[in-house]
């Protein structure tokens, strides 16, 4: 009963796994964005930014198997992959957004352009939580799940009998 009780604490509810996520990724995103100042100063912003952002995205998926989720060991090749392409797909969701803006507006504002920015990404990371805590990080709570033996032992003795002799009966004791 204890194991059920302490794999229902491992695989925390909505709410808590979303902060987490908030907690865990906005830190590897404003980390990640100091780095990739500092890193363009040697390299060419482009190569500086996606450097930084593969790193920060193992870095981020770690951190999500090993807390946000509750998976409370190291994520799997696959899980990197699948978070990967959540991160990948967000980054489309924010191009797109921005571009849509600037056909929309000759000469957006800086203000419109980080309230635009922002809720895309917003929007994207609900969608990335989603899709990290449904898809990602699901087989693993699955797994972990604790083997559960609702058998009783049974206990086999031997007892003489009527029969024949040299040969023994099996009855089973509680």
């Amino acid at each position: 009963m204890e194991t059920a009780q302490s794999q229902e604490q491992t695989a925390p509810a909505a709410f808590t796994a979303f902060a987490r996520f908030v907690l865990c990724g906005g830190g590897v995103g404003i980390t990640s964005s100091f780095a990739v100042v500092a890193l363009a100063s040697w390299l060419p912003w482009a190569l500086a930014n996606a450097l930084i952002t593969v790193v920060s995205t193992l870095l981020a998926t770690e951190l999500h198997a090993r807390f946000t989720f509750g998976a409370g060991g190291r994520a799997t090749w696959r899980q990197h992959a699948q978070s990967a392409g959540s991160a990948v797909a967000a980054y489309a969701v924010t191009c797109v957004a921005m571009l849509v803006l600037q056909q929309m507006v000759a000469a957006p504002g800086a203000v419109l352009e980080q309230v635009v920015y922002l809720s895309a990404s917003a929007l994207a990371g609900v969608a990335r939580f989603t899709v990290l805590r449904l898809v990602v990080f699901t087989r693993n709570r699955a797994q972990a799940a604790p083997t559960v033996h609702t058998a009783l032992p049974v206990h086999a003795t031997v007892t003489p009998t009527a029969a024949p002799a040299g040969t023994a009966v099996l009855s089973y004791a509680a």
